[in-house]
């Protein structure tokens, strides 16, 4: 006999977390489920995540998202890229691209034969073949274009800047029109069911209580129903990603308006630069064993385009995960489920991701154990491959100006990561395993441009002679540069298609 249905869902906390669970679940059930969002305006967000990857682009699609009007909004600008800066070596500087790196050649990815002719002094940097850096590089943007068969233009891939607490606003107008009751008010209380610990309500400070079947906890850090009532435990990973403050500032726009996120690598951390129509975004992240707080505000301070337009905000964490991101019947979606700094701007797509498998696995009122298993280890499957992918950063520096940047070189990381090290440095092969989220691409740009070089390349490349292989670089080389001329400035872009109000 078919569980009864799940009727009522409660969202405790809005910011970016609540509000796109709001949206997604609006959106997938129709109108066929009571959407609840508790929120404070007593209690501030994070707000800091304001660089994307791709993915968002396809939980824009399925909300129904009109780019141009969302852009205009949250004053979003495009990313291309996030430009590395003294991650290997000082002086040193890569980007990681979004979209493909050259074209697949006869029988090997293109990489393979960038490696031959790179040790031969033949081939030039890896970014003039991607067409999402080039363009970055020259400060260029444009949609795709699909008209050309074959051409690079069909390739940009991009993500968004912009201004997180504007987006939760833009989230919350769509979801409100859509049937989902937002309740202002103050958790005080969390009622269980005595017969198996479920949440059945909480009860804010007037006295009312909300009552529901599914709860999903966006309360941030704290983790209120998932930690603070359920005592799920929290698995910490600071011995492999120490940061554990960062201060955040905006300031003054500067001249350019650049397509790309920056993070540049300071003493005892790294700072970003997330550039919006009206402002820039600016942070340091750093680690409070090797840098004091003051010290890491100069840091930041001095290292502006422009004036700052508040001060600095400090915001403390453990990198890590919570050991369940499904207990009973809640879900943990956003901080609450777990941090990851944000050096390749994974938290808003780990929002996205963890919304997308509740659809996947949506429960009745039996909640079924083995689809809150199988939830879990997709989740903790999602942050150990990421957390790999950050780690990779710090791991693979050759910077002796700090104790902080030695021990990162020095420590043990994951055998999963030892493995992907290992496996590219004898003949430059990455394997992607299990739809884990970058790809060989990602891995490839952060393993070069952090000067980590293969002993050999798959001897298939052999197959085609030297001649032929720089003939095919130097094409596709060529073919890019010439498609980044015809791009228009990013700036321009926006002002033709977006351009937000002046504030």
């Amino acid at each position: 006999m078919q569980n009864p249905l799940i009727q009522n869902i409660v969202i405790v906390g809005g910011g970016t977390a609540g509000w796109m669970t709001a949206t997604a679940l609006a959106s997938v059930l129709r109108g066929k489920y009571n959407i609840r969002l508790v929120e404070s305006d007593e209690i501030g967000i994070v707000g800091v995540g304001e660089a994307t990857i791709p993915m968002i682009q396809r939980f824009n699609k399925v909300a129904g998202i009109d780019e141009n009007e969302f852009l205009k909004a949250t004053y979003g600008t495009f990313k291309l890229a996030i430009e590395f800066v003294n991650w290997g070596q000082v002086g040193d500087r890569y980007m990681h691209g979004f979209g493909p790196i050259g074209q697949d050649l006869w029988t090997v990815p293109f990489e393979q034969y960038w490696h031959k002719m790179r040790t031969a002094g033949k081939a030039a940097d890896l970014g003039s073949y991607s067409i999402t850096r080039a363009a970055a590089r020259a400060n260029k943007f444009m949609r795709p274009d699909l008209s050309v068969p074959n051409s690079p233009l069909g390739d940009i891939t991009y993500a968004y800047h912009f201004d997180a607490n504007l987006y939760a606003k833009y989230l919350r107008k769509l979801c409100e029109a859509r049937g989902v009751v937002r309740t202002e008010g103050k958790i005080t209380q969390v009622s269980q069911r005595a017969s198996d610990g479920h949440v059945d309500a909480v009860v804010l400070a007037s006295g009312e209580r909300v009552e529901g079947d599914l709860f999903i906890d966006c309360s941030g850090f704290r983790g209120l129903l998932i930690e603070e009532t359920l005592k799920t435990g929290y698995e910490d990973w600071t011995h492999w990603l120490p940061c554990d403050r960062a201060l955040a500032v905006p300031c003054e726009s500067a001249p350019q308006l650049l397509p790309f996120t920056r993070s540049t690598a300071h003493k005892a951390g790294w700072q970003w630069r997330i550039p919006l129509q009206h402002r820039i975004g600016n942070g340091h992240v750093f680690c409070s064993q090797h840098i004091s707080e003051d010290e890491a505000a100069a840091t930041l301070l001095s290292n502006l385009d422009g004036k700052p337009l508040a001060d600095p905000r400090l915001i403390k964490f453990n990198t890590g995960m919570r050991k369940k991101a499904w207990n009973k019947n809640v879900i943990a979606v956003g901080l609450s489920s777990g941090f990851l700094e944000p050096l390749e701007s994974t938290s808003i797509h780990l929002i996205q991701a963890a919304v997308a498998q509740l659809v996947e696995f949506f429960p009745d009122q039996g909640f079924s154990q083995i689809d809150i298993d199988t939830y879990n280890a997709q989740s903790r499957f999602q942050y150990e491959r990421i957390r790999d992918f950050i780690i990779l950063h710090y791991h693979a520096n050759q910077r002796t100006d700090s104790e902080f940047w030695k021990a990162c070189a020095y420590m043990a990381v994951p055998d999963s990561l030892k493995e992907k090290i290992a496996l590219y440095q004898t003949h430059g092969r990455i394997f992607r395993f299990n739809e884990e989220l970058f790809s060989q691409v990602g891995w490839l740009q952060v393993m070069e441009g952090q000067n980590l070089k293969p002993a050999h390349y798959n001897p298939l490349v052999d197959l085609q002679d030297e001649g032929s292989i720089q003939e095919y670089l130097e094409s596709v080389r060529n073919v890019i540069a010439k498609c980044v001329d015809f791009m228009p400035d990013h700036a321009e872009y926006i002002a033709k298609h977006c351009a937000a109000p002046a504030m």
